[in-house]
């Protein structure tokens, strides 16, 4: 993926799903790994880096999806706590599952997916 504040998405992701880094190039490349799974986040080209830095907002359709094993209400309400970005928690009929997208600091797209039982709990 692609981003200007790489230093930024690093932290927000280590801080907030604990992905552990596997190599950086300060500002410019890092690799954070979750699973099995590794995510780079790139610096954008310079053709691309706006005057205004701090107001970035990245366009992407791509979606980063993060099971999580414990109570979505409580995990969502400690991002809140923190300051992230999420919308409300939302399911659907067929899946049983609960999901909640939030955004990261220069607008790439994340959910949160809780599995629930064959009961709904």
């Amino acid at each position: 993926m692609y981003g200007l504040q790489i230093d930024k998405l690093k932290n927000f992701y280590i801080d907030h799903f604990n992905l552990e880094l596997v190599e950086e190039i300060k500002d410019e490349w890092v690799v954070l790994k979750s699973g099995q799974v590794e995510i780079a986040f790139h610096k954008i080209g310079r053709s691309y880096i706006p005057h205004n830095e701090e107001g970035f907002r990245v366009n992407s359709n791509t979606k980063i999806v993060f099971r999580i094993d414990q109570d979505l209400a409580t995990f969502k309400q400690e991002l809140l706590d923190k300051g992230v970005a999420l919308k409300n928690t939302k399911s659907f009929k067929g899946i049983n599952s609960l999901f909640c997208d939030g955004q990261d600091p220069e607008g790439n797209v994340f959910q949160l997916e809780q599995r629930l039982d064959a009961d709904g709990k």
